[in-house]
């Protein structure tokens, strides 16, 4: 009897959602009492290699991180949460996409405060690049994301090969 072909799974853009929270504690902030920016950082890059990391569901490795605005503080007592998921995948690499947000645990008052694109590749057994599947979005605003993760590669292409001419 022969085997059914089986069908591709469909890769979808909330299948990599990452939600991450933590309540900031003085060992995490400056003398002003407000979250270090490397630690906000350091748990941006963690929620998005989880995303990409459940899309290819091979090792990743940060490759970029496209620029960081810190537009309000997160205070010591406040919650910070980050939001991440795949935007778009490319032959071997990923745009994940990042939402920061603090929270005030007494109020309940959200604020946005950052987001960040990171690329990500994923590795094989030898530790070298390989290819990843695409990712289909669903919704208005993951279509929305996804197109503009091309235009977001089209500038760091273009930016690296200005970089490579000057140097």
């Amino acid at each position: 009897m022969a085997e059914k072909p089986s069908t591709p799974e469909i890769k979808t853009v909330s299948a990599t959602c990452t939600h991450m929270s933590e309540i900031v504690l003085p060992n995490d902030a400056n003398t002003l009492g407000n979250i270090l920016g490397g630690k906000v950082m350091h748990m941006i890059d963690i929620a998005c290699a989880v995303a990409a990391h459940r899309h290819c569901r091979k090792p990743v490795v940060t490759a970029s991180m496209d620029s960081l605005d810190f537009r309000h503080p997160i205070k010591v007592g406040e919650l910070i949460i980050i939001k991440a998921s795949v935007n778009r995948a490319f032959r071997t690499s990923m745009e994940c996409g990042a939402k920061v947000f603090s929270e005030n645990l007494t109020t309940g008052e959200q604020k946005h405060t950052s987001t960040a694109y990171l690329t990500f590749v994923a590795l094989n057994e030898n530790k070298k690049p390989t290819a990843v599947e695409c990712i289909t979005p669903e919704t208005e605003d993951e279509i929305r994301r996804w197109k503009d993760a091309e235009i977001r590669r089209d500038l760091r292409m273009q930016q690296k090969t200005l970089l490579t001419k000057k140097s």
